[in-house]
Parts: C-alpha cells; sequence; structure tokens
C-alpha cells in the first residue's frame, strides 16, 4: 500500500495534540507493517523538562510512538477504525532497548512488524531509528477493546 496522509492518519488513531506522536505514513502493508515517522521539534512540551540545556525525548514516548504505528496497522489490518467503536490499548512491553539519544531535530523513523493476531491480543516487533540508525527497538502487544 501506499503512503496515509495525516488526515488519513487521525482517522485511524483516537490521540490528538498534545499526544499524537504521528506525522505521517510512508508505506504500510496490511497485516504485515507499517513505516511512519515523527518529526522531533524543539517545540515539543516535554523538552521543557526533558532536560533543560539537554532536550532528549524520552524513552516511553518513542514507545508510544512505536505503540501508535503499530494501531494504525492493527486498524488497517482489521478494517476498522476508533469510530468503529473498538480500540487498541497497549497490553505489554518487552525487551525495550534504547540505543542512543532522540534529540530535536531528529526524524524518528518508526517501523512496526505485525508477528500475531490471536483473538483480541495483537503482537508487535517494532525499531525507531533516527538517519537509518536504530535508536530503539522492543516488543509491544495490544489489547483490542470494545468502546462506547
Amino acid at each position: 500500500m501506499s503512503a496515509m496522509s495525516i488526515d488519513e492518519v487521525m482517522a485511524h488513531l483516537p490521540h490528538r495534540y498534545p499526544f499524537l506522536l504521528i506525522d505521517g505514513v510512508v508505506h504500510y502493508e496490511i497485516g504485515e507493517s507499517i513505516d511512519a515517522f515523527k518529526n522531533v521539534s524543539i517545540n515539543e512540551g516535554f523538552f521543557q523538562g526533558h532536560f533543560p540545556g539537554n532536550p532528549v525525548m524520552p524513552g516511553v514516548l518513542i514507545v508510544e510512538a512505536l505503540a501508535q504505528a503499530s494501531g494504525i496497522l492493527g486498524f488497517k489490518t482489521l478494517g476498522r477504525k476508533p469510530s468503529d467503536g473498538v480500540a487498541y490499548y497497549l497490553a505489554g512491553v518487552e525487551k525495550a532497548r534504547f540505543r542512543q539519544p532522540v534529540v530535536p531535530g531528529d526524524r524518528l523513523d518508526l517501523k512496526s512488524k505485525l508477528t500475531t493476531y490471536r483473538r483480541s491480543l495483537v503482537k508487535f516487533d517494532c525499531q525507531a531509528l533516527v538517519a537509518e540508525r536504530l535508536v530503539a527497538s522492543c516488543s509491544l502487544t495490544c489489547a483490542e477493546m470494545h468502546i462506547s
């Protein structure tokens, strides 16, 4: 499949500013994988306190960005959207590794591969890269929940 506009990204995620961490989707294959990105700007609110004089994107937000990319892939794979009354909640993070800091001006490339779909649980292997260098990786489990 091809890229997704920000409007299509927002149709496939319930997140909004300041917690929407996906700026675009470069490529996705339903049931397989997704390549998305986040442009890391000095204007991000978390840089005020993390850390003054040495801004570094928190690792938990890198994992959240990977989870959001994975969520889009999950929604696309199942042919659903949040407006259908379905959400994917982060149920587990395993093997999280952080190799180098992500700083203002970086483009954080987010790669997620769907590895397992059983009942209401979906598992993904994820990588975050800056300038083609691995900065973080993890395995995520998301649980499908029906919301009203």
